[in-house]
């Protein structure tokens, strides 16, 4: 398993934590923290490459499978790369190979001529190497990131101060139409918009590091 090593010192005990608490069984909530992010980044990634729904949901749960089964024996190590990265190299593979599988399946198969759309399909992902399907990554980690951290502090902030932070932030709505539709001040909507900003940024930051 590139880029990880068997159990040992950490030197980054906090980046790895959540890794140590995985080799718990019983720890479900960090098992449902893994899956759940990094099913979300794999399935990202897969379908802008033109995965179908099906395929797509196939590559995580295989990559999930392989992580999963050598968690207890192998540990983050900084030196050589992280878990991310090894799980980005694992994802390209996959996807590589379901391509190359799919394609000598279409060499023994007679498909039509104007049969563009799944031709081309293919031919996005055909090897998706070096700067293009690590930026396409990078985005779908930024997306993830986001998408659990106004999960979380959705359920610690008040309704309608996450929903003027939707509104103004998300949305990008004018504070005019904030105030109209939402009934609130322009001083209100600017303190939602500071407050539930500032956490968001901070549990962004945990969840970096937390999550390799």
């Amino acid at each position: 398993m590139h880029g990880m090593k068997r159990a040992g010192t950490d030197p980054l005990p906090t980046r790895a934590s959540l890794l140590e608490r995985l080799k718990d069984p019983d720890d479900q909530q960090s098992h449902e923290q893994f899956y759940e992010m990094y099913r979300s980044l794999i399935y990202g990634v897969a379908m802008k490459y033109g995965l179908s729904d099906a395929d797509a949901q196939d590559i995580v749960q295989e990559t999930m499978r392989s992580v999963t089964g050598k968690l207890k024996e192998f540990q983050y190590d900084p030196k050589v790369g992280s878990f991310k990265s090894w799980l980005l190299q694992n994802t390209r593979w996959r996807i590589i190979e379901l391509h190359r599988k799919q394609k000598d399946h279409i060499k023994n198969t007679s498909i039509p001529s104007d049969d563009s759309r799944r031709t081309g399909t293919l031919e996005r992902f055909e090897d998706p190497a070096g700067n293009s399907l690590e930026e396409v990554w990078e985005k779908e980690w930024q997306r993830t990131l986001l998408e659990r951290a106004l999960t979380l502090i959705r359920e610690e902030v008040r309704p309608l101060q996450f929903q003027i932070f939707d509104c103004y932030v998300l949305k990008d709505w004018p504070v005019e139409k904030v105030t109209k539709v939402l009934g609130v001040s322009a001083s209100q909507a600017y303190l939602a918009k500071l407050r539930v900003g500032k956490r968001l940024k901070e549990e962004i930051k945990k969840l970096e590091s937390e999550l390799i």
